[in-house]
């Protein structure tokens, strides 16, 4: 069975990744990779984009239309992978715990999970927005190594807390974006040697005004990046609401959500 990571990348547009990038880039040229544009759903704001990407749901059925503090009502990709007795876990940003565990964050009691009884069972959850994506990578990987994690959520805030502070045409934000795609270089290459399938994208983007949430290209169109062995590398349109049914076909467990056919090696 492969596994599978998630990385996303909070607030990255499609147009600073491409130029940004340039580890990802260099496999994408090498052929170990592909990049497709991706355009985001609508709210293009975070919980709604959480909620879209982690249970194929688009944010107007989902319920879950803004970032006030609210629970899932879906089926989510750690649910399915829980149900097929498989390991799935997140070092996330808090609002991921509050989706899937149902329950509003404590950090003095939630920074650190490990209890099989939640939905979510397995995490290292921040709640300050420029919690250095340095850490929370380590935090993941030593997740993922620790609790022989078959599905990993890595969720970085550093790229869009720039972009809010500094807006998307700053040096700040391409500079947090660099450093996201040198921290990708010490960690990726050990991953696909494993046969991990790794997807790294964003939920939205990010404006020239410090902000997101409206119908722009900055706003709404993100990066997908995929590596490893499960991928076609064909030209297809990929859909935001097509990332967790295609994870779950990778992990090979049950679900009834779409995937992108086009994306994968052997699927027609």
């Amino acid at each position: 069975m492969t596994k599978c990571i998630l990385v996303i990348l909070d607030g990255l547009n499609y147009e600073v990744a491409y130029e940004n990038m340039g580890f990802l880039q260099a496999l994408c040229e090498a052929k170990l990779g592909k990049l497709y544009q991706m355009q985001c759903e609508l709210p293009s704001i975070s919980r709604p984009l959480y909620e879209c990407i982690l249970t194929g749901v688009k944010p107007a059925f989902s319920g879950i239309v803004n970032n006030q503090p609210s629970f899932s009502k879906q089926t989510s990709i750690f649910e399915y992978v829980k149900n097929a007795g498989l390991r799935a876990g997140a070092a996330a940003y808090h609002w991921i715990f509050e989706l899937y565990n149902k329950m509003l964050f404590n950090p003095y009691l939630h920074r650190y999970i490990e209890d099989e009884a939640l939905p979510l069972p397995y995490g290292v959850f921040y709640s300050e927005d420029d919690y250095l994506d340095s850490h929370l990578f380590m935090d993941g990987e030593s997740l993922r190594i620790r609790k022989k994690l078959d599905f990993l959520l890595i969720h970085t805030m550093n790229i869009d807390d720039k972009g809010h502070k500094f807006n998307s045409a700053s040096k700040e934000y391409a500079n947090a974006t660099k450093k996201a795609d040198y921290i990708l270089s010490t960690i990726l290459p050990k991953w696909l040697e494993e046969g991990s399938s790794v997807f790294i994208t964003a939920d939205h983007g990010m404006n020239e005004a410090n902000t997101h949430g409206g119908l722009s290209d900055t706003e709404r169109l993100v990066p997908f990046f995929v590596f490893g062995n499960s991928f076609s590398f064909n030209e297809c349109k990929v859909l935001q609401t097509q990332i967790c049914g295609t994870i779950c076909e990778i992990l090979g467990v049950a679900h009834d959500k779409t995937i992108c056919k086009d994306l994968l090696k052997g699927k027609k």
